[in-house]
């Protein structure tokens, strides 16, 4: 199977524009496509998965990602599915940003050159002349055509603000000057993104006439990566100082039964006739599927060795085990827990298990914390010294296990 018909296979393919010719270049290996990342936070999450896992998929083919850093439009920000205006970063949180993301996308895709490129979209846009950009490019857009693309409508009841406006105009942007200055004759990107990728491939069509081939794909469940970039309100991030290797595990080891063949299919990469016998597992075999997805994606991610641990640590816990040895720790100053114990809200705050002592007692109360194994019931609870000098063991909703202990 060549890899645009297993890009179908694996149900990864929504819209395309030029199908016949799409498929010709990449199964050929002459595909120079981009996907773009704003740098809206230092980590990427599990949100990017689809994205990432398709360049490492076409780069294994013979094709050449570049990876677009988005420098300069993080600073306008996507209005695509947002009910309210992204926080504004500083010049300096997107350049720091920028480089967590370059450090974590080479797990995934390999560069150097003639393979894949890295490249910063503020390099242009930051040293664009607003009037000059006026009559060269916004003369090819139509008002009327912008406010009807999906990115805006939903926006436009909540209220819409010219900067955010724009944004369909610097994405369209960066796909011209990408055909123009690195030969990137294809973009990707989420099924959410379409109305601004057609603005793309139109612009380099009105700009360098119609034989300029700039082709257009987007990846069937935009939605569904979003979703899964995030659980119970919090984001997984691929970074492990913020999502250690477990609590990712744990994550994809516990999906909805009905999202673990999809996942298996557009995630890992478990060859498709291998695939399509685990469809075949009986309903029995859920778990199975399960560990298997969650093995792979945290193995991909953090490393075969870190990928094992998780394995036993949660395996240890859910059997009854003791071996909390691979569980997310954190460890404390016993100068800084009063004689009488500390309160299980503040402890909930302090091991990062909630933004607040609010959020933390809306948990308890909706009897969704336990500790060493027995149910919370009251938010003013108190944890012992005593206790914490051996460890405790927290458990948040049905999926996120903690320790704390103190130092010894």
């Amino acid at each position: 199977m060549q890899i645009y018909e297993e890009l179908i296979a694996r149900g990864l393919i929504a819209q395309v524009t030029n199908e016949a010719e799409i498929r010709e270049l990449v199964n050929s290996g002459k595909a120079t496509f981009y996907i773009g990342f704003d740098c809206t936070a230092d980590s990427l999450t599990a949100g990017h998965f689809m994205a990432l896992t398709l360049m490492k998929r076409l780069q294994m083919a013979g094709n050449h990602p570049i990876a677009l850093i988005g420098g300069g439009t993080t600073m306008i920000g996507d209005p695509s599915g947002r009910t309210d205006m992204r926080k504004m970063l500083t010049k300096e949180d997107i350049d720091h940003n920028a480089e967590c993301f370059k450090r974590q996308m080479s797990r995934f895709i390999e560069f150097g050159e003639g393979k894949a490129q890295m490249i910063n979209n503020a390099d242009w846009l930051l040293n664009l002349n607003y009037v000059e950009l006026l009559r060269e490019v916004g003369a090819c857009f139509s008002v009327n055509n912008m406010l009807r693309a999906e990115c805006y409508k939903q926006r436009m009841e909540k209220g819409l603000s010219f900067l955010e406006f724009n944004y369909m105009i610097m994405q369209s942007y960066d796909f011209y000057y990408l055909f123009k200055n690195h030969g990137c004759n294809m973009q990707f990107g989420g099924d959410d993104q379409w109305s601004n990728m057609l603005g793309g491939t139109e612009l380099i069509r009105r700009k360098l006439g119609k034989d300029a081939h700039a082709m257009t794909i987007t990846l069937l469940t935009d939605s569904q990566g979003k979703k899964m970039g995030k659980t119970a309100g919090n984001a997984v991030w691929l970074d492990p100082n913020k999502t250690s290797p477990f609590e990712f595990y744990q994550y994809w080891r516990n999906v909805d039964d009905a999202d673990v063949m999809k996942c298996i299919r557009m995630l890992t990469f478990i060859p498709i006739e291998e695939i399509d016998e685990i469809a075949k597992w009986d309903d029995s075999r859920i778990n199975e599927k399960k560990e298997l997805l969650a093995y792979e994606l945290t193995a991909l991610v953090h490393g075969d060795e870190e990928a094992k641990k998780a394995v036993e640590a949660s395996r240890a816990l859910f059997a009854g085990g003791g071996d909390d040895s691979n569980m997310p720790t954190t460890e404390l100053d016993a100068a800084s827990i009063p004689d009488d114990g500390i309160g299980i809200a503040d402890l909930m705050v302090t091991c990062g298990l909630a933004a607040s002592k609010g959020e933390a007692k809306r948990l308890i109360q909706q009897g969704g914390v336990a500790l060493d194994g027995e149910k919370v019931q009251k938010f003013d609870a108190v944890v012992s010294k005593e206790a914490l000098t051996a460890g405790v063991k927290i458990k948040k909703g049905k999926k996120i296990f903690h320790k704390a202990i103190i130092k010894a």
